[in-house]
């Protein structure tokens, strides 16, 4: 089953993460199978492809809870109203 999760990138306490498509039950520092963007909880910027993540939840993939809230808070407004 596959996994849209965070993987932890930078140095410590000044972490950012990658937002990648990946088996659920594999290494969190082992093989992915999409880059989808990336995340900085420091300064609150992301860049997300959006398009890209609704294909892989389409696809039956499952989104984490951190990773569920950003596809939320940087969706496109048009996305939203589901035209």
């Amino acid at each position: 089953m596959l996994a849209i999760k965070l993987r932890n990138v930078g140095k410590k306490h000044q972490r950012s993460f990658r937002v990648v498509v990946q088996e659920k039950r594999s290494k969190l520092q082992g093989k992915f199978v999409e880059d989808l963007g990336w995340w900085n909880p420091h300064t609150d910027k992301t860049e997300l492809k959006i398009d890209r993540a609704e294909y892989w939840i389409k696809s039956g993939a499952q989104p984490s809870q951190t990773v569920r809230q950003l596809i939320r808070k940087y969706k496109k407004p048009e996305a939203i109203s589901g035209k």
